[in-house]
């Protein structure tokens, strides 16, 4: 079941047009760009029964508890998905997850799509936030 379904992720890919960086098979798992709309080795991962969806936006800076706090204020008005922390707490990181049994083209788009916005509508008030 989790490789029909990962067959099938891969086939919504390409129907969107996003590159294939690097595939990994046997952990159904790949890395994509679309450099047009900020999406850069973004990782879709099938984990029966999700789909995890993560890109690494940027090392977390010296200075957090601001970041932080704005972080979760961006997360409010973010359609999918939402600004987390590795385990680490080394980088802040874009992380959807859908579930898999059901999984659609227009979902998985639309997840991405999201990241893309959040990076048009936040990126530039994030790169302050590296400085």
């Amino acid at each position: 079941m989790e490789e029909e379904k990962f067959n099938l992720v891969k086939e919504f890919i390409m129907e969107m047009d996003l590159s294939i960086v690097s595939e990994e098979a046997d952990e159904h798992l790949v890395i994509v760009d679309d450099e047009d709309n900020g999406i850069k080795n973004l990782i879709i991962d099938v984990e029966d029964p999700i789909l995890i969806i993560e890109q690494i936006i940027m090392k977390v800076p010296g200075n957090t508890e601001v970041l932080f706090k704005r972080l979760l204020q961006m997360n409010r008005n973010l359609v999918h998905g939402a600004f987390v922390l590795d385990e680490d707490c080394e980088y802040i990181i874009f992380r959807d997850t859908l579930q898999i049994e059901n999984i659609d083209r227009n979902e998985l788009e639309g997840s991405i799509q999201a990241l893309s916005l959040a990076l048009s509508e936040f990126g530039n008030e994030l790169i302050e936030h590296s400085k």
